[in-house]
Parts: structure tokens; C-alpha cells; sequence
């Protein structure tokens, strides 16, 4: 009997107990198709990740003074702009705070910077004009709005010239930035902008939290990195009490998490190809029990104790890449109709679609070996008496 009857003969077999083999072939579907829609999700995470911090800006540096109790003033941020390589510096402090405009209001987060940060984040204004160097030496009480701010006080209406309350005190609104989405779960148009020196009094400190700084050449990124690492310690004196951080920095620590939760859910998801295979063996003892008297006919008309082996197992092999083709096809259905249904990015990996259904057929052969290896010593005499 050559390999093509044996195919034939298996396949008929299946065909025959149809519930029976969907059933066996439905541990391996959902196990496939679970990986594949695990990992999609863990790399679409990865790659909206990235694509967020990347859009922070790849030639921008992160200082961020992190000790309660470090004085760190404007004048010590202006020391790094004397750095070589820096092309310019935003100096920041932060708070939350909230914004009236007659009936609407809503608490937003305040930013009091210089006139660089438009340049240094790389913002574009919907309609006005930014924070000026006179704002901040003046201390002057106005507000670049970001665009849900300005929708959310005056819907469709043109904020500029018009005044808002911050905290209770009146601020005319200078100008609108254009939307930018959210950054890392923080949305970048809910916010309002101030001049540094007003911003300062709104969040009651002096010092300067966070600095972003521009390099005039991305490969420097690095080398300037350390220099500012340098001047930040001569002027803090605690290494613990500052971060210099890049958005390749970023993009490594969030990759490696991802990696890591990718690995685990797709790892969990995995297990139940193992069950999906364990069914495969059992069905298959029950399948070589109920046909014990064929397999005596066979032998004791001449089929040889491969041609057994080889058709029960080629059953189990059929089994598991039917389930393994199925799963696949599953699985990106449904990892479709999650990103439709979440909005969240999804990305598919080839490589772990081959990964998952050469792992269904390894499934196949491992649990289909036993009972194959059964039915093929089973003794044709004893066979041909079973009932």
C-alpha cells in the first residue's frame, strides 16, 4: 500500500466520524488561534508604543529632576544650553489645573515653559500665536490652549482674544495648538500653555521640573547625553535625584516589557495546544479500540505493521493541520474584529502563524505516535476475535 492510499483511507476515516474529528481538532484551533491573537496584540502594543515615543522626537533629550528636596533653578537648566551639540532647551514645571470659560470648565494639565518649547516639541499652532520671552519676563497672564481645551470652553468658536479663568484668575488666550493625540496614555491637547515665570506661581515652585532638550545631530544623541549627565550631577550633586533619558531609552524599556507580556500570554496561550493534543490521543485509543477488527483484516490480508502505524498517524497529522489552518484563519479574524471593536493597533507575525501551525503538526505526530504505535502491534488473530 503506497503513501497516497494512506492518505486516501485516513481521510475517509475522518470523514466518516466528522463531529467526533472537529471535536479532536478543537482544542488544537483554539490553542493556535489564541497565540496568534495574543502576540498580535503584544506586538500592535509594542508598535503604538514606539510610534508614540517616537513622535515625541528623536533628537530630544528628557531631564527630569526627581528629588523633593533638590533646588534646581532656570538659571542651573541655562547651563546645559552652553553644552556643544544642543540646538536649544525648554525649561518646564508642571501642575494640574482649573480652567473656566463662563458655564464650561475642566481640569487640565499646565505647562509653563519658554518660547522654545514649540520648537523643541515640535507643536504647530491652529490659530495665534505662542508664549513669547516678554510673556515670561513680565509674567504675563496668558494661555496657549491645546485643542481639546479650546473645544471643550468654546466649542467651534475662535478662543484667541478671548479670557478664560485658571484657578479663579483671569487669562486672555493668546493662541490654539493643532491636536497631537496622546503620548503614552496621556493625552497631549488637554492642557493649557503658560510663560514659564506665571507658571511658576500657578504650581506655587520656582524649580524647574522637566527640561527638553534639542540636539542639532541625532547621532550625538549619546555622547551629549553623557555631557549633560555630567553638567546635571556638578550641579545637583546626587546622581539619583535627575534622569537623562532619550526616546531610544524609552523605546528599549517599553519593548522589553511588551516582549516579556508577549512571551507570557503567548506562552499561556500555547498551553492549550498541548490539551488540544492530549485530545488528539485520546480520541485516537478510542479510534484504534473501535476499529481493532479492521486492523486485523488488514494484516492478516497482508498490510505490513508500517502501513498501520503510518495511516493512524497520518490521521492524527490530518487532524492537527486541519485544526492548525483553521486556527490560523481564526485568529485573524479575531484579532481583526478585537482592533475594530478597541480601536488599539494590532500587528501579525508570520513568523509565529508558521510557528503555531508547524507546532500544531509537531502536536500531530508527538500524541499520534502512541496509539498508531498500538494499532500497529496489535496481534491480527486476537484482532479478528474482538467484538
Amino acid at each position: 500500500m503506497n503513501g497516497l492510499q494512506t492518505l486516501k483511507m485516513a481521510l475517509k476515516s475522518i470523514k466518516a466520524n466528522k463531529i467526533r474529528s472537529f471535536l479532536t481538532m478543537l482544542g488544537i484551533i483554539i490553542g493556535v488561534s489564541s497565540v496568534i491573537v495574543m502576540v498580535a496584540i503584544g506586538q500592535g502594543s509594542t508598535k503604538e508604543i514606539q510610534d508614540q515615543i517616537g513622535s515625541l522626537g528623536t533628537k530630544v533629550l528628557t531631564v527630569t529632576v526627581t528629588g523633593s528636596d533638590v533646588t534646581y533653578k532656570e538659571a542651573d537648566a541655562e547651563q546645559i544650553q552652553v553644552i556643544d551639540g544642543i540646538e536649544e532647551i525648554a525649561p518646564t514645571v508642571s501642575g494640574r489645573v482649573m480652567v473656566k470659560k463662563e458655564k464650561n470648565s475642566t481640569q487640565v494639565s499646565m505647562i509653563g515653559t519658554t518660547s522654545s518649547y514649540l520648537n523643541v516639541r515640535d507643536l504647530q499652532l491652529q490659530s495665534g500665536r505662542f508664549v513669547a520671552d516678554l510673556d515670561h519676563e513680565n509674567h504675563s497672564k496668558i494661555a496657549v490652549l491645546g485643542s481639546d481645551t479650546a473645544q471643550t470652553l468654546f466649542g467651534l468658536g475662535d478662543p484667541v482674544g478671548e479670557y478664560i479663568k485658571v484657578n479663579g484668575t483671569s487669562y486672555k488666550v493668546v493662541g490654539v495648538l493643532k491636536s497631537v493625540g496622546s503620548s503614552l496614555g496621556t493625552s497631549g491637547d488637554s492642557m493649557i500653555i503658560v510663560p514659564l515665570s506665571t507658571g511658576q506661581r500657578l504650581a506655587s515652585t520656582t524649580n524647574i521640573g522637566t527640561t527638553y532638550v534639542k540636539v542639532e545631530n541625532e547621532n550625538m544623541i549619546n555622547f551629549i547625553s553623557s555631557r549633560i549627565e555630567r553638567t546635571m550631577y556638578s550641579i545637583v550633586g546626587d546622581a539619583d535625584s535627575y534622569s537623562v533619558s532619550s526616546p531610544k531609552d524609552l523605546m528599549e524599556t517599553a519593548s522589553s516589557v511588551n516582549k516579556t507580556m508577549t512571551l507570557l500570554l503567548g506562552g499561556s496561550a500555547a498551553i492549550s495546544l498541548i490539551v488540544g493534543g492530549i485530545g488528539i490521543m485520546n480520541i485516537m485509543l478510542v479510534s484504534v479500540s473501535e476499529r481493532t477488527k479492521e486492523i486485523g483484516i488488514r494484516k492478516a490480508i497482508g498490510a505490513k505493521r508500517g502501513n498501520i502505524l503510518l495511516q493512524f498517524l497520518i490521521e492524527a497529522i490530518v487532524l492537527s493541520s486541519f485544526g492548525g489552518i483553521i486556527g490560523v484563519g481564526i485568529g485573524i479574524i479575531s484579532a481583526q474584529i478585537y482592533t475594530l471593536a478597541t480601536g488599539t493597533t494590532i500587528a501579525y507575525s508570520t513568523s509565529v502563524m508558521l510557528l503555531s501551525f508547524g507546532f500544531s503538526l509537531l502536536v500531530g505526530v508527538v500524541f499520534g505516535v502512541f496509539p498508531a504505535n498500538k494499532a500497529s502491534k496489535l496481534d491480527p488473530i486476537q484482532a479478528l476475535r474482538y467484538e
